[in-house]
């Protein structure tokens, strides 16, 4: 039964380098007929006011829309939906865009939660992945957002950019501490097709730090969070007590969950579906009173079970034998004892307490422990 919402902006002022989500520059694109369709794909899915656990609005750039577009855009989130009692409501936010106008519009519409993408606080790096914002943009933004209530504020960042040094990642983790926030994100830099990072490396003008250096500071990051009292509960993600973004838990713990917007993925009552992303594509769908998936696909149990593992095994708390029992009625042994016993000997995984984790080790190349899940 899904409890949770994604809901897809693909507007930005500007286009990130590395990005590769559905997005379009938001100069001259019909805007307030793409959020009018959105109202109207969630009214196709006749949720009724249904309670929700979590609300996420990801980009592309939401906070790209003026605070009357953002008004309307969560005036129809909430008509079609309630919040439940202990509700997470997150706006992915640009440093920058944020105005006191804004901030007060998503106040009182619910929205309890703010993630940042700061990327970095060294100001030529930021230029150098197609950044707008500066390191005055985010402190200004953290303090305004504070002035409006709002205390749950997450900041993304990015290593291993290109010509980032051991240095400057240092420096940025330092001032991002500095900020006393209760949610860090780190991700290390993921060169993806038809991105222009993508096109550059491709013509060797792009240099990259080594393997060793990316798995130095992916091992900095995780060092330096846990001296300052947060605890490493995903893979890329860092929290105080209580401050886990229970949204991104709904993906690692493998539940459905409803997505809207040009582009989005969802997953409801067993299926994964894709939306169109061209804007004209996924308008005229729901102009023609269709909900607008391009691809849909019913989960076999063969897959559920894969997707249990990799999915879970980004967890700190990995993924627990019982619960695997529980929901499909076999013993993870039976499915996965041949890959287990292996990556145990191998020192990437631990069973630990009737939990199968990641070792440390295991972390530094979880991609490749995850693919021996595939069966």
């Amino acid at each position: 039964m899904a409890q949770s919402i994604y809901v897809h902006i693909p507007f930005c002022t500007q286009i990130c380098h590395y990005c590769d989500f559905n997005k379009f520059f938001i100069q001259n694109q019909p805007v307030d007929e793409y959020l009018q369709a959105l109202g109207k794909e969630m009214s196709l899915y006749n949720l009724n006011k249904k309670e929700m656990k979590t609300v996420f609005i990801g980009g592309g750039t939401p906070t790209a829309l003026d605070a009357a577009q953002m008004e309307r855009l969560l005036a129809s989130i909430r008509e079609n939906i309630s919040l439940a009692n202990d509700y997470e409501f997150t706006i992915e936010a640009n440093p920058g865009d944020l105005t006191k106008e804004k901030l007060a519009v998503m106040k009182e519409a619910g929205v309890n939660r703010l993630s940042l993408g700061v990327q970095t606080f060294n100001e030529e790096l930021l230029k150098k992945i197609g950044r707008a914002h500066t390191a005055e943009d985010v402190y200004r933004n953290v303090e305004l957002a504070r002035e409006a209530g709002f205390e749950n504020i997450s900041i993304d960042l990015i290593y291993s950019l290109p010509g980032q040094t051991i240095e400057d990642l240092k420096d940025t983790i330092n001032r991002a501490l500095e900020l006393e926030l209760p949610h860090f994100s780190a991700y290390s830099l993921i060169i993806e097709p038809k991105t222009v990072f993508y096109i550059m490396l491709n013509k060797g003008k792009l240099s990259l730090p080594s393997e060793d250096t990316e798995a130095y500071m992916y091992e900095y990051v995780m060092e330096r969070m846990e001296k300052a009292g947060y605890h490493q509960y995903e893979i890329s993600n860092f929290g105080k007590k209580g401050y886990e973004s229970k949204h991104n838990l709904v993906y690692w713990n493998n539940e459905e969950y409803y997505g809207f917007g040009a582009g989005a993925h969802g997953y409801v009552d067993g299926v994964r579906y894709h939306n169109h992303g061209p804007l004209k594509k996924y308008m005229n769908a729901i102009g023609a009173g269709e909900k607008p998936i391009i691809d849909q696909s019913a989960v076999t149990t063969k897959e559920k079970m894969e997707e249990e593992m990799f999915l879970g095994l980004r967890k700190t708390d990995g993924v627990s034998l019982r619960e695997f029992k529980r929901r499909f009625g076999v013993e993870m042994d039976e499915v996965f004892g041949k890959v287990i016993s292996n990556l145990i000997a191998k020192k990437l995984l631990v069973n630990d307490d009737g939990k199968i984790k990641l070792t440390h080790q295991g972390k530094l190349i979880g991609n490749e422990v995850f693919q021996d899940f595939l069966l």
